[in-house]
């Protein structure tokens, strides 16, 4: 079932492939499935040739109202706390990405912005571990989408042990609708891959120390990966790997007889 992210990812699509009509429309069908995070949307440059658009800001309006009326039943001082540790988790990773492409993984900056990296998930992981304990899991409907997210992002990023205890309450959230499942289907997959098992999305990669290249880490069923992947809302594997370099090409299966 498609995400608010699904839509407003198809809509960016559309807006760069020139169909306004189209872009204007996932933009509404994000909002209804729960799209809140204003900001980005009004900064995107994907979506750049809408703004000049009569429909733009009655858009953003609407956006802006459905975020209002959300907010009014959020814990708006955790979601606010939840999204600056969202900020402090994607920042050094994305500092890591800028040096990695220009540098490579073995240059000595790497390694230092690694243990900087190490240092933000302890201390994020103590906050989002002692929010869980106190609130359970802090789910859309309590701290927004960006703000469940962070939590997310944190255990998934946090020690093996972190992801293992907190996982049963992870799968009830995402049965209630309070995470996506397809957050859960990384951090199911990462803890099947730390414990030497096969992974059931193909979420996982690694970095093959001979070749300084990314490959999957082996896939149980690889045949219907895919389908797995479609009922939790992912993509496509053969799409997903492009962001790291690969082209994959699915395995043939054996006709039925």
């Amino acid at each position: 079932m498609p995400t608010a992210t699904h839509y407003y990812n198809a809509a960016c699509s559309w807006a760069l492939a020139g169909n306004k009509d189209k872009a204007f429309r996932y933009l509404d069908q994000a909002t209804a499935a729960g799209w809140d995070n204003v900001p980005h949307l009004k900064q995107d440059a994907d979506l750049g040739a809408l703004r000049t658009d009569k429909r733009w800001q009655p858009m953003v309006a609407k956006l802006e109202a459905t975020r209002a009326q959300a907010e009014a039943k959020y814990n708006l001082p955790l979601k606010q706390e939840l999204e600056a540790i969202y900020a402090t988790d994607q920042a050094i990773r994305l500092k890591i990405d800028s040096v990695e492409k220009k540098l490579g993984m073995q240059a000595a900056q790497s390694q230092a912005l690694l243990d900087e990296m190490d240092a933000v998930d302890e201390r994020n992981t103590a906050r989002v571990t002692a929010i869980i304990d106190q609130y359970g899991w802090p789910g859309q409907s309590m701290v927004g989408r960006l703000g469940s997210t962070a939590a997310f992002l944190v255990i998934q990023h946090a020690r093996p042990s972190v992801q293992r205890k907190y996982l049963p309450i992870m799968r009830e959230a995402a049965a209630k609708g309070e995470l996506a499942k397809s957050s859960l289907a990384l951090l199911e997959d990462r803890i099947l891959v730390e414990q030497g098992k096969p992974q059931l999305y193909g979420s996982q990669l690694r970095s093959n120390a001979a070749t300084g290249k990314y490959e999957l880490e082996p896939i149980e069923d690889e045949a219907r990966v895919d389908e797995r992947r479609a009922a939790v809302g992912l993509g496509p594997l053969r799409e997903y790997v492009k962001h790291f370099g690969l082209t994959y090409t699915p395995p043939v299966t054996a006709p039925k007889r």
